[in-house]
């Protein structure tokens, strides 16, 4: 019997260039151009391919029928459509944007800016009224954090950027998040590097600057000095006949802060700040990390529509239906609206900080776009992985091969506790390329130094660098066995002190640290005048009584102390050895939860030859 011969149809295809998926089927092709599954089959099979109307086709199958009835084709990657029509529905929602018909009033977005030092955590802390710098690593902020504070019954968001001038990325991305800057000065030290750097950063945003002049109380604070210096930057305060608000406070002493917060709020009405609150949300990711028992966790700024419990959300490669929202106190939310800070639980992956993120229209289109952006990002990665799997010296042996003539290549795997102190690291140490010595990333990631890690770096010849992050158990075993050099950090200056030492063959006498036992929290007591107690069971070496503690969640320090308590059963006790139970009450310390690993450790200085 012979085959019927196929004849288009007469119904036109679509003019201009048709953007189809790689793999579609005949059903999804023929529904694109105008014509049905059996026209695409039917066609197919003339050409000796026998395929079925669910079959996927390939992109010379797609091709050669879109040539046939006179169609121009354009295959994209699975996703890549979704991508294009996400941003459709962001122009459309800019364009909405354009008419302040219809749109609310919403509270300010401020971000606090300033050089290393000068008050600016303090300064928040005083508007909050809480107590952050505690647990900053030499008393450096080194997260961005953002919080809702209410004046006279108005709320306003602030954004706190670390000094550092590590964090310049940070402070830039945050510049862009907002509305009016707070720029901190110190009237004793006055304008600095960073103080520069905020400035033109906020310039740069195009929004208003209110300077803070902070530690007015010292006594040699110079106002008048500082003022002066501003005005040479172009910020002439109102009391000398210019236009930028300067107002004097001592985050010490509490003095100025309510001066402050009204006049953030006489600028913010001069700003006249509006965002709808219906339509899609959409915002940026401030922070993201990895949490034990919640999963991926992203702190966003919510900067028009409402995001709500149960929405499919994508924010760079990461997507999900946000599974629970929790506010800046801590508690959970069902919605928040347009500049309102907030963690979003139910992501499939940790969100890069500074993500743009927005709710899609289903789960389909969010998975969809968010394995694209992945896949892609994947692609651009292996080149840069391929090369440092090639080569490249440890640390300890770098100045050797600069001595000898030879070009070095640093492989490093560095992991972090969250995604912009990752961020941060890795633009320091780039800055620290030279001529002679290249760094090569044969992994960036976010949680605690693992097995894989460990194999990863000794295939790859590289030196493992952990900010606020530590190996566990295993990975430190393997470590030794396959000689694997591990380098952790808390405090960001040393790391880049250490990289710049070794280039130069001036690496500091080391400080070894040696784990002397760890111990898993098994239950939570809480006892009368003391507080919570964890019951744990010694996992190797001796717990013992005033030792020094490393408090570790899924391999990310969350802690740093000492043992202030140590009883078997109602006993008090030295020392507790591997196999045994135990209670161990620490120093000031309380969020004990099942699963953590209390570390105890010793220093050890060993001089370098």
């Amino acid at each position: 019997m012979d085959m019927p011969t196929y004849t288009p149809a007469e119904t036109p295809v679509p003019e201009g260039v048709v953007v189809i998926e790689r793999a579609s089927t005949p059903q999804e092709l023929g529904r694109r151009l105008n014509r049905t599954a059996a026209d695409v089959v039917r066609f197919l099979m003339q050409q000796g391919e026998m395929v079925t109307a669910t079959q996927s086709l390939s992109d010379e199958m797609l091709e050669l029928f879109a040539s046939d009835v006179g169609a121009e084709l354009r295959l994209v990657d699975p996703g890549e459509e979704q991508e294009v029509e996400l941003r459709k529905v962001l122009a459309v929602d800019d364009l909405d944007d354009d008419d302040d018909e219809g749109q609310d009033s919403r509270p300010p977005v401020i971000t606090v800016m300033g050089h290393v030092d000068h008050g600016k955590t303090k300064l928040l802390d005083r508007i909050r009224d809480a107590n952050v710098v505690a647990g900053e690593a030499g008393g450096i902020t080194q997260h961005i954090g953002a919080y809702q504070v209410n004046q006279g019954g108005r709320p306003i968001t602030f954004i706190d950027t670390p000094g550092h001038e590590a964090f310049t990325a940070m402070r830039a991305r945050g510049a862009d998040a907002t509305d009016i800057v707070v720029l901190v000065v110190a009237a004793d030290d006055g304008v600095m590097p960073q103080t520069v750097e905020a400035i033109d950063h906020a310039k740069a945003a195009d929004v208003p600057i209110v300077v803070a002049i902070n530690k007015v109380d010292r006594e040699n604070a110079d106002v008048q000095r500082v003022m002066s210096q501003l005005s040479e930057r172009g910020l002439v305060p109102e009391s000398w006949g210019g236009d930028t608000i300067m107002v004097e406070v001592s985050a010490l002493q509490g003095t100025g802060i309510d001066e402050l917060l009204e006049n953030l709020l006489v600028v913010a009405e001069l700003e006249d700040l509006r965002a709808s609150q219906d339509g899609r949300a959409r915002g940026v990711v401030l922070e993201a990390n990895l949490d034990v028992g919640r999963g991926p966790v992203a702190t966003v700024l919510v900067q028009r529509g409402t995001v709500k419990v149960g929405d499919p959300l994508v924010a760079g490669a990461a997507w999900g239906r946000v599974r629970a929202l929790i506010d800046h106190t801590g508690n959970q939310v069902k919605e928040a609206g347009p500049s309102t800070p907030v963690q979003v639980l139910g992501l499939s992956d940790v969100a890069e900080a500074g993500d743009d993120f927005i709710v899609a229209p289903d789960d389909r289109t969010a998975r969809n776009v968010a394995e694209t952006r992945e896949h892609w990002q994947r692609v651009a990665s292996i080149g840069g992985s391929a090369a440092a799997v090639g080569g490249g010296a440890r640390l300890e042996d770098i100045f050797e091969q600069i001595q000898a003539g030879e070009a070095a290549t640093l492989n490093l795997v560095v992991k972090a506790d969250v995604t912009g102190s990752l961020e941060a690291v890795t633009q320091s140490l780039k800055k620290l390329e030279r001529d002679d010595v290249k760094l090569s990333f044969v992994l960036r990631g976010v949680g605690g130094i693992t097995q894989y890690d460990i194999q990863l770096a000794a295939a790859s010849n590289a030196t493992i660098l952990g900010f606020n992050v530590r190996p566990d158990r295993k990975a430190r075993e393997l470590a030794e066995h396959d000689n694997v050099e591990i380098r952790t950090y808390e405090i960001i200056y040393q790391l880049l002190e250490d990289i710049q030492n070794a280039m130069v063959g001036m690496l500091a006498p080391e400080f070894e640290e040696v784990v002397t036992g760890d111990a898993e929290v098994r239950e939570v007591f809480q006892v009368p005048k003391i507080g919570a107690v964890a019951g744990c069971y010694v996992q190797n070496g001796t717990i013992t009584r005033g030792s020094k503690v490393r408090f570790l969640r899924e391999g990310t320090i969350i802690w740093k102390g000492t043992i202030a308590s140590l009883r078997r059963f109602k006993d008090d006790v030295r020392e507790v050895n591997a196999g045994f139970e135990c209670g161990i009450g620490l120093s000031d310390f309380k969020d004990l939860k099942p699963g953590d690993v209390i570390e105890t450790y010793e220093e050890r200085e060993i001089p370098r030859v």
